[in-house]
């Protein structure tokens, strides 16, 4: 699954301005991503701060700097690469990729404007009519992938099933399993409950043919109840939150009571192993990033807040996603379960008509 050093050589593209930390994490992640793959990487940004990064580091081999003059900022609208900075790295790197000049991009910027960007300028696979991001989130047997985190917010029924069956390609790619297993993210058991657009997804996903457990209560999240949990991006992206911010919260009490008194740090040090362990697990920066799925093209969004190791994790990533033609997959899955919603066509043809662009 994991790129290494004997893999013939991609070349990856990586925002370089996007996230909070930019340009210093993106480069350094890019240094650390190159330890372990002989691809390339293509940092698109500002050249001379990004000389400037690359030759602080030493880095000369497999780095391409490729000149963008602008950048989306965080309380942008989300449309911005496309009417009004159409120079901007990430606008930039995604038409790299429309060209074939790189074979995936990862960015830390702005959400929206990578959404947007990516939809718009590369299109939608056949079948697909909205984009999806795929987060993974721990449990206690290991890690679900929860489809949509946040790329779509308005959902019809047919998009969470098309959102099942994406989740149901990258999980088995992601995870090994056979035929993931597929919940759907709801406020009970049963299937009457929920409001209308869950129910019509609950009958969409009974009957397409999914390994398919029903509906799933906030609780199944974190229990590892369904391999793929599914729901609109609305409520996927509050969840994902709320979770991450309860990881920072319990991390933050862990800290201040084990420096409360000796007793507690001597029993820290007896427990360390255990809390590295947790802290791996519910880090965000261990998985690096969540690919857009559902575009014509390797696109990987990484957090804001990333940091160098996020950065290189989301490299290897997005690398990975290319190297096992992850869109083929889906395209086949899409045939296989949604048979109306996919005309022919593969995952390299014509861009799609598209929706209305994020405000």
């Amino acid at each position: 699954m994991w790129p290494n050093e004997n893999d013939p050589p991609l070349r990856i593209g990586l925002d370089a301005m996007g996230g909070d930390f930019a340009p210093a994490a993106a480069v350094e992640g890019a240094a650390l991503a190159l330890r372990s793959s002989s691809s390339h990487i293509v940092l698109f940004g500002d050249p001379e701060r990004l000389a400037a990064e690359t030759a602080a580091r030493g880095i000369r081999a497999s780095i391409e700097i490729r000149a963008a003059s602008e950048v989306v900022g965080m309380d942008e609208p989300s449309a911005t690469p496309l009417r009004r900075k159409r120079n901007a790295s990430i606008r930039v790197a995604i038409d790299a990729l429309k060209e074939g000049d790189v074979a995936a991009v990862v960015s830390a910027g702005h959400t929206g404007a990578t959404m947007a960007a990516a939809t718009v300028v590369l299109g939608t696979l056949p079948g697909v009519e909205r984009p999806a991001i795929a987060a993974l989130v721990p449990h206690q047997n290991g890690h679900s992938v929860l489809i949509d985190a946040g790329a779509t917010i308005d959902c019809k029924a047919e998009h969470l099933l098309h959102f099942a069956v994406m989740g149901s390609a990258y999980a088995r790619w992601k995870f090994g399993t056979y035929e993931p297993s597929v919940g759907l993210l709801s406020i009970g058991e049963e299937a009457v409950k929920g409001n209308d657009l869950t129910r019509e997804a609950h009958r969409l996903l009974g009957s397409s043919g999914l390994p398919f457990v029903g509906n799933l209560e906030g609780r199944d999240v974190f229990q590892g109840t369904a391999d793929v949990v599914v729901c609109d991006g609305f409520i996927g992206n509050v969840a994902l939150k709320i979770s991450e911010g309860l990881a920072d919260s319990l991390n933050h009490f862990f800290t201040r009571e084990i420096e409360r008194s000796v007793r507690h740090r001597v029993g820290y040090a007896i427990l360390k192993p255990v809390f590295q362990a947790f802290h791996r697990r519910v880090d965000y920066s261990e998985y690096g990033g969540a690919p857009l799925l559902g575009v014509k093209g390797i696109v990987v969004i990484s957090h804001g807040r990333s940091s160098a190791k996020a950065i290189g994790n989301a490299l290897r990533v997005a690398e990975g996603l290319a190297r096992a033609n992850l869109n083929e997959r889906i395209v086949e899955w899409l045939a296989r379960y949604v048979p109306a919603s996919a005309p022919p066509g593969d995952a390299s043809g014509s861009p799609s008509p598209q929706g209305t662009i994020p405000a």
